[in-house]
């Protein structure tokens, strides 16, 4: 692990060591790249994606960390510490620590940003009276514990206005929950409410369509273009509003169990910098939603969470775009025109059982974009849950972090 001094600079410096931002360190030293600065403060990497099957008791959290230092691709620089601030004019990445890191180029992967504190009285709730979210490492487990006993009552789970990451998890739990009560033979004395600020059930029809059907199998009453926006713990109700016509119509609703996933934007320090967005409060990195490129500063780039780019941010989005990154960074470096360009591909497993998916894959054209031959991927199917189960995971820590896939 390196140590910041005064004069701590990198030809490249990554921030962020999530999917990211250790796919491209990967594929840089890969193409011969070795003055690299990654600037990561959490010692621990999570496999997020597992955390739905985590909540449904499908998974254990364990199996979802990986110390981060046996991640770090040989030759990188790690520096224990977070980046809060950028001046791309001066190259110049600050961290909390006040440290300065100057750079040549910048790939900028810092995450998402979760912001409980905009679901009114939910962040005193949480993990606490049958309120848990997947989103969280150490809730996921919780919920579970919530699920597995429940037998009668209301189950509320609820997806915010917005982008999100995997924003297919909202309502994956919801059917893995579903299905457990099912099996348990305990469904029809449960009301599972699904709270979604979408018109429809997903963005591409084709998949909206079959999940339309996996809600009615579950007999869940589905609120479109609504939101939670209060958590009342006390009394075990919360607030929806009902953005649906001219009106708002507010509903309170009892539950006894409530899975909430949170409203969600950059980083505060990246709204706050030259770098972002300042056309939408998300703030998130402005970039080229082809080449990844900042549309201001041509030496810095973005992808993940954090970057602008209009497409799902999933984890299947960031390995189309690792290698779109790493390339036209490199053509940049060498003074010639970008090379590649990312066509918004990402692709959403939804798990509609504890033994089927569907595997939604799309583009910036928001229509199907295969890429399994011979496979229909547009049916829930169990291969496709074995495929999320471990075949996914196996990719991730031995391919995709790797920049071999």
């Amino acid at each position: 692990m390196a140590v910041l001094g005064e004069n701590t600079k990198a030809k490249i410096v990554i921030i962020g060591g999530g999917t990211a931002g250790i796919s491209v360190a990967a594929r840089l030293v890969h193409k011969g790249e070795h003055d690299i600065v990654l600037l990561e403060p959490s010692e621990i990497h999570y496999y997020q994606p597992l955390w739905t099957l985590v909540g449904a008791g499908c998974a254990t959290i364990r199996e979802t960390v990986r110390p981060e230092v046996k991640l770090i691709p040989k030759g990188v620089r790690w520096i224990k510490d977070a980046a809060n601030a950028i001046d791309p004019k001066a190259q110049v990445v600050t961290t909390t620590s006040g440290a300065e890191v100057r750079y040549d180029y910048l790939v900028v992967c810092p995450g998402i940003q979760l912001d409980w504190h905009k679901i009114s009285g939910l962040s005193d709730t949480l993990g606490k009276g049958g309120v848990s979210s997947n989103y969280l490492a150490d809730l996921a487990p919780k919920t579970w514990e919530f699920i597995k006993p429940m037998r009668s009552g209301t189950a509320i789970f609820t997806m915010p206005a917005g982008p999100i990451k995997c924003a297919g998890a909202p309502q994956k739990i919801a059917y893995l929950a579903s299905h457990y009560w099912q099996q348990q033979g305990v469904l029809d004395k449960i009301r599972v409410i699904l709270v979604l600020p979408t018109p429809g059930m997903f963005g591409v029809p084709e998949f909206a369509k079959v999940l339309v059907e996996v809600a009615k199998r579950y007999n869940i009453e589905v609120r479109f273009q609504s939101e939670l926006t209060d958590v009342h713990a006390d009394a075990r109700e919360v607030v929806v509003v009902d953005r649906s016509g001219d009106v708002e119509k507010k509903e309170t609703i009892a539950y006894d169990f409530l899975h909430v996933v949170p409203p969600q934007s950059a980083p505060d320090w990246i709204k706050d910098s030259p770098l972002a967005d300042r056309s939408t409060p998300a703030g998130y990195v402005q970039i080229d939603k082809n080449t990844m490129a900042h549309v201001n500063y041509k030496n810095v780039f973005a992808l993940g969470d954090a970057g602008s780019s209009p497409n799902s941010k999933t984890g299947a989005a960031i390995r189309k775009q690792a290698p779109v990154v790493v390339e036209n960074l490199l053509a940049t470096m060498a003074d010639r025109p970008l090379p590649q360009s990312y066509d918004g591909y990402a692709s959403c497993p939804l798990t509609t059982a504890r033994n089927r998916m569907l595997l939604a894959e799309f583009d910036y054209t928001m229509k199907p974009h295969p890429t399994i031959p011979l496979i229909n991927t547009q049916k829930e199917r169990y291969d496709m849950w074995l495929l999320k189960r471990h075949g996914l995971p196996f990719m991730y820590w031995n391919l995709m972090l790797k920049g071999r896939a």
